[in-house]
């Protein structure tokens, strides 16, 4: 299974760039991206930026991979918080 990942662009350096999601930084190459810069929203998948997405999409999609991780990180349903869902 593979797993495409919404991050930001940080920096940009010719065809390689910083991207980061929840703190996280990690390179990416970008070629594939038409003027990529600092702020945009980009897919990663397998160490390449493949779409731009809209801010309010990304965030969308991050909010989802957030909960996602809360539901296998605690499958009984409650929260980090301890509190019900």
């Amino acid at each position: 299974m593979c797993l495409a990942i919404p991050m930001r662009i940080v920096e940009t350096d010719g065809r390689r760039a910083k991207v980061e999601v929840d703190g996280v930084q990690t390179k990416a190459n970008v070629s594939l991206i038409e003027h990529p810069a600092p702020g945009d929203y980009v897919i990663i998948h397998a160490g390449f930026a493949i779409e731009r997405l809209d801010t309010a999409e990304a965030e969308e999609r991050i909010k989802l991979f957030s909960e996602l991780g809360d539901l296998m990180a605690n499958p009984d349903g409650n929260s980090s918080e301890g509190t019900p869902r």
